[in-house]
Order: structure tokens, then sequence, then C-alpha cells
């Protein structure tokens, strides 16, 4: 009897880890769009005034490791502080280093009625696709 309850109460840890996991890489229970890096590209440069870059990243990686021309900066941490320095009537596609940061990040803006895309694979993903930097 303890053997069952102890593997049931194991698969029940799994599944939970599991869910976690797909939360946390935004792959269930968002409400947002992503983007494939070439389709971000796309956007920016056939709708520039109609879209805004938010990089999520700390103000040392936007600095240090290259950032998206035009993106805005506003830190992960800092984000729901500056919700109302956020233009409502704009697109906003939020990136970071590989798509981590930029999903909990999507959520929040999602959440207080902005048109959120996701960047999928962040600035990794751009500057693989040979994209450029500043």
């Amino acid at each position: 009897m303890k053997k069952r309850l102890l593997d049931i109460f194991s698969l029940v840890l799994l599944v939970v880890a599991v869910l976690f996991f797909l939360y946390q890489k935004g792959y269930i229970f968002v409400n947002l769009e992503k983007l494939h890096v070439t389709q971000a590209y796309e956007l920016l440069h056939a709708h520039p005034n109609e879209v805004l870059f938010l990089d999520v990243r700390s103000e040392n990686e936007y600095d240090h490791e290259g950032h998206i021309e035009g993106a805005r900066l506003i830190p992960l941490g800092v984000l729901e502080k500056n919700l109302d320095t956020l233009p409502k009537g704009k697109r906003i596609v939020v990136y970071c280093r590989s798509g981590n940061r930029s999903i909990s990040a999507s959520r929040i803006l999602a959440k207080h009625g902005f048109k959120v895309y996701n960047m999928d694979g962040g600035i990794n993903a751009w500057r693989a696709e040979g994209f450029a930097l500043l």
C-alpha cells in the first residue's frame, strides 16, 4: 500500500513539474502570440510606426550584448512599475536573451491589455539570423 501511494505521489509530482516547465516556456496558459525572428524583423520593417520592440533584459545586457535598433529597454524586474510609459495603441514585440524572461513580460503586458507578441528565441535567435544589432 505504501509503495502504491509513493508511486502515485511520484507521478503527480512529475506531472506538476512538466506542467510548470511548459508554463515557464510559454507553451500552455499563455495569452500572446509568438513570432519567429524573421516575422518580427518583417513586422519591424513593414510597420515601423505601429510596433514597439521591448527589450526586457538587464541594462548591462542591453548595452554590452547589443540590442535591436529602436528597441526600448525596460528590464523585467521593473516592468510592472513602468506600464504607464508604454503605448496602448501599438503592437509590442517583447524579447530577451533566449525567450524565457520575455514570456513572463508578455504575460504581464497581456494581463494589462496590451497587444503582445513574444519573439521566439530572443536576441540570440535574432543574431543567429544575421540581423543587425546596435
